[in-house]
């Protein structure tokens, strides 16, 4: 019987996984799972990534993490999706240049699909964006995806969080405590290694520490499925170029200035900028490709961004090699978070690979000493998730229209898509993107979020072969007419994202108090 679980490592990814198999593996059961987190506390957290996918709110849920305390112990605010800024053009050009990837796939209309009648005009001027759902016009008025009396995790409008990648650990930390896991501070100073894969990891003050299975947790080092096991990294540097980050955090100009309800995400020369705002800060990085600029530049173009509120604020470098492990479970170890694999942080993939590497180990755990089959799956699994996603982020540039530097150039490039990619626009010349396309078994983003992508960067399906068979285009046209009603109650209704984040931090949710 495999009874104990080792891991080693802690952050979000440690965390996160310990509290959630605890709770998946009754870890406070008598049958249960033993589960043993060691991590140093020599070695602090990455934290580049404050924003997360919807996924985390089931996730966190399963935890047993209260939504309202989360708020308030991790700085944590509200997001619907990510904005998108000069993706498509250079600055300057005067044209429309910004998208949401919204998180809200648009209401059930008995049926009726409503892309194909906003590809044949029936909509009007209106981006996708704006008619499928009330979602962008909502967020762009800094509007709140619930009301205070909605329960924790449940609202009208699909979001996730962003928040202190710092405090999140902790709070992770204390409820995977609470939900039965062991917690070592101490140093691994050793992994041994045998037939099985890994025999243990000696520590320098509990001696060896043996398990029946290994998480590996310890971010880019990869201590045990890398240096020990020797499963190789793939670098995926030959599609997206992005390999070093600036991050700079950023005070409001006021304690009431207005947060806001998606990550934003504005390109630049050679990267782009991300500004995340937070309960008492906003955090903004340029991400960037260093085959393409300097140091020195990146670091203006970050400051330029920010504006004077930038002077007296140092800014920190984090090198990375966006890519990921096409073996992640080898024998007995499992490598979970950066360890695994790791894109630029564009679409807030980090946490979410976490999430569903978790959710697997759980559903796969070798309960018999099985561990050869749930490898294979697992695997598999995860590689084709790593494949689709570095898909969907090359999305992003290579169908861009820039051409004012060679970083835009050189995205651009036929040669530096996957065949894949080329495949699926292949197939939506003539047919927008639809379920046909997703495999939900393994994509991360389904067909709703390849459709704002494509068509908020300005990609043409034509339709005109068959327009003759779209026979609903009244039925259509009052289906635009209610979205905007919808948002526009919505702007009336909802508090502000600042507004409900104040509420939380002194009342939880479920509550038929007004705001304030």
């Amino acid at each position: 019987m495999m009874k104990r679980v080792i891991i080693v490592g802690g952050g979000t990814a440690g965390w996160l996984s310990a509290g959630y198999l605890a709770k998946r593996l009754g870890a406070d059961l008598p049958g249960g799972v033993a589960i043993t987190l060691v991590e140093s506390k020599e070695i602090g957290i990455l934290g580049v990534g404050e924003g997360t996918f919807p996924t985390i709110r089931r996730t966190l849920a399963t935890i047993g993490v209260d939504e309202a305390e989360m708020i308030r112990r991790c700085g944590a605010t509200f997001k619907q999706g990510a904005k998108f800024a000069h993706w498509r053009h250079a600055p300057g050009t005067g044209r429309h240049d910004h998208y949401l990837h919204s998180f809200q796939s648009g209401e059930d209309r008995g049926g009726l699909d409503l892309l194909p009648y906003w590809l044949l005009g029936v909509a009007g001027d209106e981006n996708w964006d704006e008619v499928n759902t009330p979602q962008k016009k909502a967020a762009d008025a800094h509007r709140a995806p619930k009301l205070p009396s909605h329960p924790d995790f449940v609202a009208p409008l699909n979001y996730a969080f962003h928040f202190d990648a710092v405090t999140l650990a902790q709070l992770l930390r204390d409820q995977g405590i609470a939900n039965g896991v062991t917690h070592l501070i101490d140093t691994v100073e050793e992994v041994l290694t045998g037939d099985d894969g890994i025999a243990g990891v000696r520590t320098a003050a509990n001696g060896v520490l043996a398990g029946d299975l290994y998480i590996d947790c310890t971010g880019f080092r990869a201590e045990l499925i890398g240096k020990a096991l020797g499963s190789p990294y793939r670098s995926c540097r030959d599609v997206l170029f992005c390999d070093t980050a600036l991050a700079m955090q950023v005070p409001y100009a006021s304690g009431d200035a207005p947060i806001a309800s998606y990550t934003i995400s504005t390109a630049q020369e050679a990267g782009w900028v991300w500004d995340i705002g937070l309960d008492q800060r906003r955090g903004i990085g340029h991400v960037y490709s260093s085959s393409h600029t300097d140091d020195a530049r990146a670091e203006a173009v970050l400051r330029d961004y920010v504006g004077p509120a930038a002077e007296q604020l140092e800014t920190r470098k984090i090198r990375f090699e966006g890519g990921y492990r096409e073996t992640n479970w080898v024998k007995n170890c499992v490598a979970i978070g950066l360890s695994s694999g790791f894109f630029e942080p564009l679409e807030a993939t980090g946490i979410v690979f976490a999430e569903v590497a978790a959710s697997m180990v759980a559903n796969l755990f070798p309960w018999a000493g099985d561990f050869e089959t749930s490898a294979r799956q697992f695997n598999h699994i995860m590689r084709r998730r790593y494949e689709r996603t570095l898909d969907f982020i090359k999305l992003h540039y290579s169908i861009s229209q820039r051409r004012d530097t060679d970083f835009w150039r050189d995205n651009v490039d036929p040669s530096t898509s996957r065949d894949s990619l080329h495949e699926l626009l292949d197939r939506w010349r003539f047919r927008p993107p639809t379920e046909m396309d997703i495999d939900t078994n393994i994509d991360i983003f389904t067909e709703p979020s390849w459709q704002y992508v494509l068509y908020g960067m300005g990609w043409k399906t034509d339709l005109s072969a068959k327009a003759g068979v779209y026979r609903y285009r009244d039925d259509a046209r009052a289906a635009f007419a209610d979205v905007r009603r919808q948002a526009d109650y919505a702007i009336r209704t909802l508090p502000s994202n600042r507004e409900l984040v104040r509420y939380a931090q002194t009342s939880g949710f479920g509550s038929q108090e007004k705001l304030a």
